[in-house]
């Protein structure tokens, strides 16, 4: 059984017309972007815009395939979650996926580029200045905490939550969280966990060009607070303390 769903804001779209279906999505061709044993994204240029197209197959997903919620679902399920809860992130086209007798054998989503983007990763390389400039931070601290609290307000953890899934426009100051596959809904205690996670993932890259300070900033932002209190002050040890397990787990091979 196959499925493909076009969004509304898109059913009239060019890209759409050219991406009727699943099918056409696989044989669909375009710029690799990325490639590995599961997945690919390629680049499509479609009446002056341009479009990701992302394709999984069965292959390599083993017992996901017959009882989970599959990768490529996850994906534009959270995708959806975002736009909904008024995270701003990619536009998506279309989505779906094959399944036979159950098991997943192949799916895809397309998503509308972010144009004059980059992550926050690349920006701190190429634009350092932007992170140093306060009336610049304090707009990126002010969004990245909404963003993050919002998820996490709605007992959803991103995940993979790095510099290089968050987006920024320079031109416009915004800010756009994308790629989160491995984004889940989670209920206390493990929710605390997750959470602290995430924001260790995130404080992970911060430390590298950001000062102490600018980093307890981001988390008063966070919490909607002006001055560190027990709570605050509880939680940063707990981001700290997690960027220490992960280097012990890293030095021991795990």
């Amino acid at each position: 059984m196959s499925d493909w769903t076009i969004t509304p804001s898109f059913v009239d779209s060019a890209i759409a017309a050219r991406l009727p279906c699943l099918d056409a999505a696989f044989e669909a061709e375009g710029e690799r972007i990325t490639r590995d044993q599961i997945s690919e994204v390629i680049r499509i240029d479609c009446d002056g815009t341009r479009y990701y197209l992302k394709r999984y197959i069965g292959r390599g997903l083993h017992i996901r395939r017959l009882l989970w919620v599959t990768r490529i679902e996850s994906e534009w399920r959270n995708l959806l979650h975002f736009a909904c809860w008024g995270v701003p992130t990619a536009d998506i086209v279309a989505y779906g996926q094959q399944r036979r007798f159950g098991v997943f054998i192949r799916g895809a989503m397309i998503t509308r580029e972010i144009p004059d983007t980059l992550d926050l990763e690349r920006l701190a390389r190429q634009r350092p200045e932007v992170l140093h400039t306060r009336a610049h931070f304090d707009n990126i601290c002010r969004q990245l905490a909404f963003v993050v609290r919002t998820l996490h307000a709605h007992r959803f953890t991103h995940n993979d939550l790095h510099w290089r899934n968050v987006l920024y426009r320079p031109d416009s100051g915004e800010l756009f969280l994308i790629d989160c596959p491995n984004g889940h809904f989670w209920r206390w205690p493990v929710l605390g966990y997750r959470i602290v996670k995430d924001l260790a993932s995130l404080d992970k890259v911060a430390r590298q060009y950001l000062t102490r300070t600018a980093r307890a900033r981001f988390l008063l932002a966070y919490r909607g607070i002006l001055r560190l209190d027990p709570p605050t002050k509880k939680l940063a040890r707990q981001v700290l303390r997690a960027h220490t397990r992960r280097a012990l787990r890293k030095r021991l091979g795990f």
